[in-house]
């Protein structure tokens, strides 16, 4: 049975990094940024467009569901909401076994995940207090929770493969 292992976690606590590390050490894997199906310029957030992002995310996640090459499909996105999850997952026609993961840290850690990554260029100052606010909406989600506040991404990818395993 293929493995749908979907990461969330409000911007900064390190989703990304964390499911590339998943993807490098579960084999054979595919790994989808939900942030890729947003990379637009302008970045409006419109009825139409998050429709568009919904349609594009689960259309890959069913061609990666369909594809005999792939046994772990990692897909990695905020999703602050569980209507969120409900729409992509009602719209996936294949069966899989579901990990559905939530990064949470203390606000300290993720303010200085943040300024690291102002830092070097990859966000700006603002995002801070955005995502900030957003930190509790993820205590109160239906996922497993894994507290990254005093952890490497490599242990945390770790914990989400023993759980996978």
């Amino acid at each position: 049975m293929k493995k749908l292992i979907i990461i969330n976690g409000t911007m900064g606590v390190g989703k990304t990094t964390v499911s590339e590390i998943v993807s490098d050490k579960l084999k054979p894997s595919v790994f989808l940024d939900g942030d890729w199906c947003w990379k637009m310029n302008p970045w409006i957030i419109t009825e139409e467009n998050k429709k568009m992002v919904i349609d594009n995310i689960t259309h890959l996640l069913n061609a990666y569901l369909n594809n005999s090459g792939f046994h772990y499909i990692i897909f990695c996105w905020v999703i602050h909401q569980e209507c969120i999850f409900e729409q992509i997952l009602s719209r996936l026609k294949k069966e899989y076994d579901l990990y559905k993961i939530s990064l949470i840290c203390s606000e300290d850690a993720l303010r200085s995940h943040i300024m690291n990554d102002v830092k070097k260029g990859i966000r700006t100052i603002d995002q801070v207090e955005a995502s900030a606010a957003r930190l509790n909406l993820y205590q109160k989600m239906n996922t497993t929770k894994i507290d990254v506040s005093n952890m490497t991404a490599s242990q945390a990818a770790d914990q989400i493969i023993d759980r996978v395993r």
